[in-house]
């Protein structure tokens, strides 16, 4: 079984299809994890039919714990490698699960975010922290934000070809520009807003990088990563009496019922019921 070639083939027609980069990462991912396993007992993949690829998914859910949310994943994967490459149409519907986990979101509260963005002295990591937190950002979007798509005129951050291909803006905050001013004067990005060593594109994991230190430096016990700031701008928009509507939009949402999600955490949080136990 030639992987690395069938690997290729997937790769390219995802790109036809026009996915996103960390889409096809992921697929690519899950794809080549099947095709090694599956490669021990197997020549081609052609050999594998439905009853054996639910097996494979059995045994990751058995071994290897997997979430709800990636198991659809790898199942989505693999269907899309049998059409896209050897297009084979597999009968596997029914290995996508049907109950959805519901977790709520980890946000941080706004004291913590202001010691989050406080506790770096380095201004480009500032930048990053504010801006992820004040635009409500994706690391993605984050990464591809280019000098042209700040408009201090207008005061808006254009993000462009986000989530699902669609272009949005957001506000952009008076504070984060004074830095950005600044960060520009020091820095002197050439095409991105973010760049690293020799002017290339910020990397993701030194976005996360530099937020779980923060987080660190911070005294914040709580798992901080770059959508832990996208959940608490949410989340404190809602607690000001911003319409849910308004957040979905500045979230690139496409239904409102994602964005309700933070409507527990503020019902909870904001709630004057008192537990029982302060009754007695």
């Amino acid at each position: 079984m030639d992987i690395n070639n069938l690997l290729s083939v997937f790769v390219q027609r995802l790109r036809m299809q026009r996915y996103s980069d960390a889409s096809i990462r992921n697929y690519k991912s899950a794809v080549d994890n099947f095709l090694r396993v599956a490669s021990k007992k197997y020549q081609k993949p052609e050999e594998l039919d439905g009853d054996r690829i639910e097996k494979y998914v059995f045994w990751l859910i058995e071994t290897k714990n997997i979430s709800a949310s990636y198991q659809r994943m790898v199942v989505a994967s693999i269907d899309k490698f049998y059409r896209l490459v050897l297009n084979i149409q597999l009968p596997i519907k029914h290995l996508y699960p049907t109950r959805k986990e519901h977790h709520l979101p980890e946000y941080l509260n706004k004291e913590e975010v202001k010691r989050l963005i406080n506790s770096t002295d380095n201004l480009k990591h500032k930048c990053i922290l504010e801006m992820l937190y004040s635009g409500g950002l994706r690391l993605s979007e984050l990464l591809n934000i280019q000098l042209s798509d700040v408009d201090s005129n207008d005061m808006i951050i254009h993000i462009r070809m986000a989530k699902g291909k669609k272009d949005r803006k957001v506000m952009l905050s008076e504070v984060l520009l004074i830095d950005l001013r600044l960060y520009f004067t020091q820095y002197r990005p050439e095409r991105f807003l973010f760049e690293g060593q020799n002017k290339e594109q910020y990397s993701g994991k030194s976005v996360q990088n530099v937020v779980r230190q923060a987080a660190q430096k911070a005294g914040i016990k709580k798992q901080v990563t770059p959508h832990t700031l996208r959940h608490s701008f949410a989340t404190h928009l809602l607690e000001s009496g911003v319409d849910i509507r308004y957040i979905q939009e500045l979230l690139g949402h496409k239904s409102v019922k994602t964005t309700e999600i933070y409507t527990h955490i503020v019902d909870i949080s904001k709630s004057s019921i008192k537990s029982p136990l302060d009754l007695m």
